[in-house]
């Protein structure tokens, strides 16, 4: 049974259209979810009321903090800089190993305490000294409207705007969403359709038509990460053709990010990932000729630098979050050789660090 709509809940949502049968189709994604008067889509967070689509966590949050934007991860966007990150509850996807699972599985809004209009947010951003704001935690793309006009009320104070997302989302609303978005880093959990089928509820290649308009068409600054999960996603020939795909569609100079999986939610059962795997998967991907490759949760410091791809120089030295050497010019470029290396940059001063701060908006 779906929990009942309330009035509060019930924000006009784009991207629907009305079937002969009398439901409505929701159009944001290719779950296609066609739904009767008073039931909710799978992300829970859509649903029919009054012949409508409505969205029910608009203005609502499951929390703020204040991160470094290298936890996105962004390693190539404002490095060092601050980030306002935020998100609201449910999911388009069903991953049985979201490390999120609180939040992106919610049935309940008890967690969404936190309220805040778009103005609100981008006020406290600029408040609090962020960069830039994040659509996080659980999928921007299930709460467009909220994020679309939060980028609009961030872009008139000069904020930049990131989304994290799986990009599981319809061409229409896919060029509306990422058009308010400055950066956005891409969730490619894994590369075969059997992974996106059983073990998240969807298909991979949305996404990859997804990544290929990112990168083609827009100028939205894009980074990759993909959890390695052993036995699933792991192995020398997946890892070798994804990478491949990557230089070939999006170019050389798209950074990708391995992450170390650990057990969670429906995969208990299956070990973290070993360090070593992030290290073999660094190494084919840097070997396909993506330029810049990191490694995540786990502590590895050439993980976690920037190198310079034409001369090998270390541009930007971090220990997890924490930058301990930035020899970068203030627009991108290699001091040694002069390479200009991918990304957006300007004058650095001090890192905000590894630390994160809860915050609650104006």
């Amino acid at each position: 049974m779906d929990e009942p709509i309330s009035a509060t809940e019930r924000y006009p949502a784009k991207y629907w259209h009305t079937l002969s049968d009398g439901r409505v189709q929701c159009d944001l994604c290719p779950r296609d979810c066609k739904l009767h008067e008073g039931q909710r889509g799978a992300c829970f967070v859509r649903g029919c009321v009054g012949d409508q689509m409505v969205l029910t966590t608009y203005g609502r949050s499951s929390g703020f903090c204040v991160d470094p934007i290298e936890k996105k991860p962004l390693n190539q966007f404002y490095p060092g800089s601050s980030i306002l990150s935020f998100g609201t509850a449910g999911c388009n996807l069903a991953c049985k190993f979201c490390q999120n699972w609180d939040i992106s599985k919610s049935r309940s809004f008890d967690k969404l305490a936190d309220q805040a209009s778009p103005d609100a947010i981008s006020h406290s951003a600029v408040q609090l000294g962020c960069k830039s704001v994040a659509f996080t935690y659980n999928d921007p793309v299930i709460f467009a409207e909220y994020a679309m006009d939060t980028a609009d009320a961030c872009h008139a104070r000069g904020i930049k705007t990131v989304a994290v997302t799986a990009s599981y989302i319809h061409t229409q609303a896919r060029r509306d969403f990422f058009a308010k978005m400055d950066a956005a880093n891409v969730d490619l959990k894994a590369f075969t359709d059997e992974f996106y089928v059983k073990q998240c509820g969807a298909h991979l290649q949305p996404v990859l038509d997804t990544l290929t308009y990112l990168c083609r068409e827009t100028q939205v600054w894009v980074e990759l990460t993909t959890l390695l999960i052993p036995g699933l996603n792991d192995s020398d020939d997946e890892i070798a053709r994804m990478c491949d795909w990557i230089a070939e569609h999006l170019g050389t100079g798209v950074p990708l990010h391995f992450t170390a999986f650990h057990p969670d939610y429906k995969l208990t059962d299956i070990p973290a990932t070993p360090p070593a795997t992030l290290a073999r998967a660094r190494k084919i991907a840097l070997d396909a000729g993506l330029a810049y490759v990191y490694t995540g949760n786990v502590h590895d410091k050439a993980g976690d630098s920037t190198f310079c791809p034409s001369c090998g120089a270390a541009l930007i030295v971090r220990d997890w979050y924490e930058i301990n050497a930035y020899r970068l010019t203030p627009d991108g470029h290699c001091p040694d050789c002069h390479a200009q290396i991918a990304g957006h940059y300007e004058a650095y001063t001090q890192a905000f660090g590894r630390q994160r701060i809860r915050v609650m908006p104006d």
